[in-house]
């Protein structure tokens, strides 16, 4: 049923849009190759999700012809707009002369042609850009900096570089050498500490098969530290049983221990420096909704006394909003994922960031304060679904935590 209902809102809104092409060119090859690609398009879309899928992943083939599916929709959906506004008018209109006047009060002909023209050149923006993002935006790896201020941070941590990443999602991935550039950028930032912040793979342990090399390279002086994502969990695909998807997610953990990251699940570390400590916090996924709720930042802070500065990895970043910014035991530091900013929105770093993302979550990118406490919501370094990103690019952060007040 799904699939007769999206093939039929896609012929709707592709007819509607061959209006504009019409309107332009009177060359049949032209509008015959129109009809041909669109089939071709809507053709792969099917065969691409009638072929068998193990992984229930959108990698490969099925990943990239519903970029492209999205890139042909979301443009022809404005041409839509675009036509089916002109309609309306030139039916305001007609019924206005009929009733009132004898005489056309606009040249139809030309104002059709000049709004296709229009309408064609604002389409191509984001088709252009949907198809930069699978080509080129999601491996436009961007090292974000940012420097915190506390003024109860123990003196021997003044200065501490962590580095954040999240939501790799490695199953998706289709480049080997751009993962190991990245991975590479990841270790140039010389963070005392490396933290991930979840969603290791889409659905299934063995998506890390052919990546475990490349993301054993991940060093810093204080280690690898990770915790799980909502997809971690295996969740989002079949099993042949309850007890095989329990099976992949302990393969799961075994993955980290194997590339010498430090999983935390719902408990804490200390992290030492001349004599001083900090507490490095880990709760499992716990999200707002329908998404996972394992997270227990009672068990996983249990023995922490709010005078204790502490960094916690927590996924999903309305745990934040639920619990983590008003907890009692005084959370400094929360480092979160998942939202990837949608991967497509624009942005302007240091004055505007949109997404529609926004809409779904408060935190949704970067640096947020409340209550004298922080979050920070990593743009992710992988993507899901789309193949892709536009204006929200693939994320290193690095966070330098300074003792004392913020400079004015």
């Amino acid at each position: 049923m799904r699939w007769f209902l999206f093939i039929c809102f896609y012929i709707l809104v592709d007819i509607y849009a061959f209006q504009a092409v019409k309107t332009l060119t009177r060359h049949n090859w032209i509008h015959i190759s129109y009809v041909i690609l669109s089939l071709l398009v809507l053709g792969n879309l099917i065969y691409q999700f009638s072929q068998p899928n193990p992984s229930g992943g959108f990698g490969s083939g099925r990943g990239y012809a519903m970029g492209i599916v999205l890139a042909f929709v979301v443009s022809k959906i404005l041409l839509t707009l675009f036509m089916f506004g002109e309609d309306i008018v030139r039916f305001v209109i007609a019924i206005y002369n009929k009733l009132f006047s004898t005489k056309a009060a606009f040249d139809m002909p030309s104002r059709r042609v000049f709004l296709s023209q229009i309408a064609l050149g604002i389409a191509a923006i984001p088709f252009a850009s949907l198809l930069y993002g699978m080509y080129k935006g999601k491996y436009n790896y961007k090292v974000l900096n940012y420097t915190l201020y506390f003024e109860d941070l123990p003196s021997a941590f003044d200065g501490y570089r962590i580095t954040q990443i999240s939501d790799i999602h490695s199953g998706s991935f289709d480049n080997k050498e751009k993962i190991a550039y990245a991975v590479d950028l990841v270790n140039e930032q010389k963070g005392d500490t490396i933290l991930f912040t979840g969603d290791l793979v889409n659905n299934k342990a063995t998506e890390m098969d052919p990546w475990m090399d490349t993301f054993s390279k991940l060093s810093a002086k204080d280690g690898v530290f990770s915790v799980l994502g909502n997809h971690d969990y295996g969740d989002y695909v079949q099993w042949e049983s309850d007890q095989a998807r329990l099976n992949n997610v302990a393969e799961l953990k075994k993955v980290h221990s194997k590339m010498g990251w430090d999983l935390l699940l719902n408990e804490h570390r200390f992290l030492e420096r001349n004599g001083e400590r900090i507490a490095l916090v880990g709760v499992e996924n716990w999200g707002a909704g329908g998404f996972k709720k394992m997270g227990d930042l009672d068990l996983a802070g249990k023995g922490l006394s709010p005078q204790e500065f502490k960094v916690l990895m927590s996924h999903d970043p309305s745990y934040w909003q639920e619990k983590i910014k008003t907890d009692g035991n005084n959370y400094h530091l929360t480092l979160s994922g998942h939202t990837h900013g949608m991967q497509f929105g624009i942005e302007i770093p240091g004055w505007f960031k949109w997404s529609p993302v926004q809409y779904r979550y408060e935190n949704w990118a970067g640096i947020y304060e409340e209550f004298g406490r922080y979050i920070n919501v990593n743009r992710g370094f992988g993507y899901l679904a789309y193949p892709g990103r536009v204006g929200i690019w693939p994320e290193i952060s690095v966070i330098e935590l300074r003792k004392g007040s913020k400079p004015a």
